[in-house]
Formats: C-alpha cells, structure tokens, sequence
C-alpha cells in the first residue's frame, strides 16, 4: 500500500498506542481521524500531532454503534475514503473473578471486544470499496490467562477470535485483517504514568511502525495475529 493520501481511523486514538501510531502514519503522509470519549483528550492529541489538515478528532463512545457509524460518516464526508482502520480502544479492571464488578466486567466487554465489532460494523462497506486493511489492538492477556485477569482474559480473548474470523469473512473482498498483541507498552493504561522506568517497554512509536510495517507489505501476504513483546522483562 502507497501510504501518503491514505485515510486511517484510530478509535482510543487520544494517547498511548493510539496516539503513537497516529504520529507515524502521519510521517508517512497519511490523514488520521483519532476517536475518543474525551474532548479535551482528542484537544491534547491534535496540538501534539500539530498538524490540522491532516488530522481529524471525532468524540465518540464506541461501545454504542450509533456514534461508530457517525463518526464513519464524518470521516467519509471530510476526507471521502476510508483505507485504515484500528480498533484500539480499550479499558482494564483487575481483580479476583470473585470481587470483579459487574460494571467493570461490562465495560470491558463492552469497550474492547463490542467495541471492536461495532468499530468494523461502522466501516465496513468503506473498507471493501477502498480494499483496505482492518487492525485490531488486543494484548498477549488474548492467548495467556493470569490471575485477577478474569474479564480482561475474556474481552481479550474475544477480540483475538473475533478478528482473527473476520479476517476469514473479508479476505475475498480483498480487505486485510490483523490482531496484534503486545505485551508490556508504555502508556497511561490502568493508571500507569510512562517515565524513564517504563524504558524497558515497547513504547507506543514501536506499535506504530509495526503498523506501518504491515500496510507496506506484499497484498499476497498477511500476517494475520501478531505477538509482539518487550526483548527483555524489567529486570528487578
């Protein structure tokens, strides 16, 4: 895929992975529409990336599919195309299975494993006219189980299955699909504040060119589910 001119759709693309890979598709001359849940995040996010003609933000919830057509309906009305598309949101509760909240397990699944249906459900028809290329974010919590892990486990797991699926539905239509799963990154998820001990991680840039990476490749090859994680643990 010739990158520049492209057209991409980041939901949670106000910081952390979604945010890093939005500044490298914008180097590679790509227009980037980044979602969010929060204005003043989506604000912060556009005066980072510092480039308005390419960049677009859209406050949507995308556990609600209403605001994930909308917002594909802003896109195709500003830029006329959509190329990219990742499904990057995602939130994480964790406790033991027997203190778990209910609310905390239906806005995991609602957010990162409903969110991802509705994300593609939204784009679809956009896809299949531009033959892109459909991305999920999920997390190696997709393929390996830890304790107070039950309902991040599960959302996980779901959007591994559930891309990986779609992947066989949409590949006549010559649109790709990929799940990449990373392991430790540096970013705000689950409270954290990145810094100089996080040095360790993948960092959100990393993602980011691993993005780019599977866009430029051969349209005969698709990695179809990527695990990706840090070359060395923190080391205590």
């Amino acid at each position: 895929m010739d990158l520049k001119g492209k057209v991409a759709y980041i939901t949670g693309g106000s910081k952390g992975i979604g945010l890093g890979v939005a500044q490298c598709l914008l180097q590679h001359g790509m227009k980037v529409a980044l979602s969010a849940r929060s204005q003043s995040g989506l604000e912060n996010a556009i005066t980072f990336l510092d480039d308005a003609e390419n960049v677009l933000g859209i406050r949507t919830d995308v556990s609600k599919l209403s605001d994930e057509k909308e917002a594909i309906k802003t896109i195709l009305g500003h830029w006329g195309k959509i190329d990219v598309v990742l499904a990057n949101a995602g939130v994480g509760h964790f406790a033991p299975v027997y203190e778990l909240e209910e609310a905390q397990w239906q806005q995991m699944i609602n957010t990162n494993l409903t969110g991802a249906f509705y994300t593609l459900k939204a784009s679809v028809d956009a896809l299949k006219a531009s033959e892109g290329y459909y991305m999920t974010l999920a997390s190696l919590a997709g393929t390996n189980f830890f304790p107070q892990g039950a309902g991040y486990n599960a959302s996980k797991f779901g959007v591994v299955g559930f891309t990986q699926a779609a992947m066989l539905d949409l590949r006549k239509y010559n649109v790709k699909v990929t799940t990449i799963m990373p392991g430790s990154v540096s970013t705000f998820f689950n409270g954290n504040t990145p810094s100089e001990k996080d040095a360790w991680k993948i960092q959100p840039e990393d993602i980011g060119k691993l993005v780019v990476d599977l866009l430029q490749m051969h349209p005969r090859t698709l990695p179809s589910k990527i695990e990706v994680r840090p070359t060395r643990p923190d080391l205590k």
